[in-house]
Formats: C-alpha cells, structure tokens, sequence
C-alpha cells in the first residue's frame, strides 16, 4: 500500500505521458513532499546488454551545479601526494593505515575513495570488500589520478559516476528538489550528453531506450527520449 503523500504526488501528473526533461524535474519537485530535501535521480534504460565487455557504459563528470549532497572523501596515498590530498579537502588522508582500518575493522565512514596510481597494487587487496559496495576506485571514473587534488576537488564539486547495472539500467543522482526544474535539467542534460557520447561501438539498434526522473519518496515522471535516439 502506498502511503497518502505518495497517492496525491500520482495526481500531479500523467503517468502515461511523456514529459520534456525540465517539465518532467518540475513535476519531480512538486511530488517531492517529504521534511527533508529530497533527491533527484534519473533512471536510464540503454539498448546494450551488460553481459558483454565491450557494450559496457560508465563514465564520470562533474555536474554543472553539483549533486547538493556533502562527499565524504577519503584518499589513499603517501609522501607529497598527502599535502595535496589534505588542501584539497579530503576528510580522511592516509596509507596502509587506513587499508588496515578497512581490513581490520570494516570501517567505511567514507562516501569516495581516491587514491594515485602508485597505491593501487595495495587498494587492489580490498577489491572484495570495496567492489560490492561500489567504493573501488577506478580510473575511468577519475578515483584513480595522479593529479590527486584535483581528483578530489572534482568529488567535491559534485562528480557523479554512472555505470550500467545488470538490468542495462543507469541510476544517477542528479540533484536536490531544492534546486528547481532549471539547474536539475541542465543537470539532467549533461549527464545525457554524457551517456550518449558513451555509446559503445558494438550497441547496435536504439541506444536510449527509456527514461525517467524521481525523487526520494516519489514515482517516476517519463522523460521524452526523442532527442537522444
């Protein structure tokens, strides 16, 4: 059973309608009634199949008014490399330490963790523990940098990673209701442009093939796909 707030939110709107995205965020903001400030995802079906390497998608970039959510970050690194980590805001900065505090204690008051390519061989080891919970850093998804204060900044700015599930469905965060329909689509644009520019060589047919928009509590509004078939 679906609770009254969630009821009234399915009033607001259409659900077989398809909306253009800045009406969809709009619509997604007004069904956002909770006390707190709610988020926005988007939720992308891709015309590619997961199970093959080279139909993958993934990517990162940091969205032009960030996510409004505070990152965590922890870094993972040794020498100057912990200076830079440290003036560019990271919470946590370390080394084996850390890897240990991991291992030891399962510990992981931490959103992000980046770390420099001269570290990986031992962030590698906790692959099993970080992998499931989606906290191994990645070069593709700029985690993994030489330039770590920039690495860093990047995250705190608002860098989002999205990544295919095995669903061939992309859920990213693209802001708070508190940001209205405006600065959520140009959000919501950039990220879309990204995901197109993703498109791997062996997708064949209709790439995007669905899209809709949510917030924390409420349903999901259909976003027209036209422009990015």
């Amino acid at each position: 059973m679906n609770g009254k707030k969630y009821t009234d939110s399915c009033k607001l709107y259409d659900k077989d309608t398809f909306y253009d995205a800045e009406k969809a965020l709009e619509i997604c903001t007004q069904t956002a009634k909770a006390k707190f400030d709610e988020t926005i995802e988007i939720h992308v079906n891709l015309g590619v199949d997961s199970r093959h390497a080279d139909q993958q998608v993934r990517g990162a970039l940091v969205l032009p008014h960030g996510t409004g959510k505070k990152v965590k970050v922890l870094a993972i690194c040794k020498g100057e490399s912990e200076s830079a980590a440290k003036n560019a805001g990271a919470d946590f900065v370390g080394g084996t330490d850390f890897i240990n505090k991991i291992q030891s204690e399962n510990w992981f008051d931490f959103d992000v963790l980046v770390t420099t390519p001269d570290m990986m061989a031992m962030v590698g080891r906790l692959g099993k523990i970080l992998g499931p919970k989606g906290l191994m850093p990645n070069p593709k998804s700029g985690t993994v940098a030489a330039d770590i204060s920039k690495a860093i900044k990047d995250v705190k700015a608002g860098k989002v990673e999205y990544r295919l599930d095995k669903s061939n469905i992309i859920h990213c965060i693209i802001g708070k209701a508190s940001f209205g329909a405006q600065k959520l689509a140009e959000n919501f644009n950039a990220l879309m442009d990204a995901i197109v520019k993703s498109k791997p060589e062996a997708a064949k047919g209709q790439y995007v093939k669905a899209c809709t928009v949510s917030s924390t509590m409420g349903p999901g509004i259909k976003v027209s796909i036209g422009k990015y078939c």
